[in-house]
């Protein structure tokens, strides 16, 4: 059974905001992740779960906006909060084999200056 790419995207952030454990992660993500955003890219889910790991998005939030899906991705819109940072942030999932492969993430980062 495959699983939506929505249904995907969503466990990512449950995850990564701590409704879920972080380990977790290692079940949806490829090895061979690409994670490319303003502030960093990755090129593997164990260099992207260990900064992660290393710096955690402790005392943040999200409220989603929109989001999107097609057979092979999803889109999420969403606002950001965390103690003195608030921004609009845009994050794209390719998925293949019910694993997210790719992730692109936007946003302004002079929001975290």
């Amino acid at each position: 059974m495959s699983i939506r790419p929505l249904d995907l995207a969503h466990h990512y952030m449950d995850c990564f905001y701590g409704t879920c454990p972080l380990q977790d992660m290692e079940n949806i993500l490829a090895p061979g992740l690409k994670f490319d955003g303003p502030l960093y890219c990755f090129s593997s889910s164990r260099d992207y779960l260990d900064s992660l790991k290393r710096d955690p998005p402790v005392n943040s939030t999200y409220q989603l906006l929109k989001q999107y899906e097609c057979t092979d991705g999803a889109c999420l819109v969403y606002t950001f909060t965390k103690p003195g940072v608030e921004t609009l942030m845009t994050q794209f999932f390719k998925i293949k084999n019910d694993r997210i492969t790719k992730i692109k993430l936007l946003f302004d980062e002079q929001a975290f200056h």
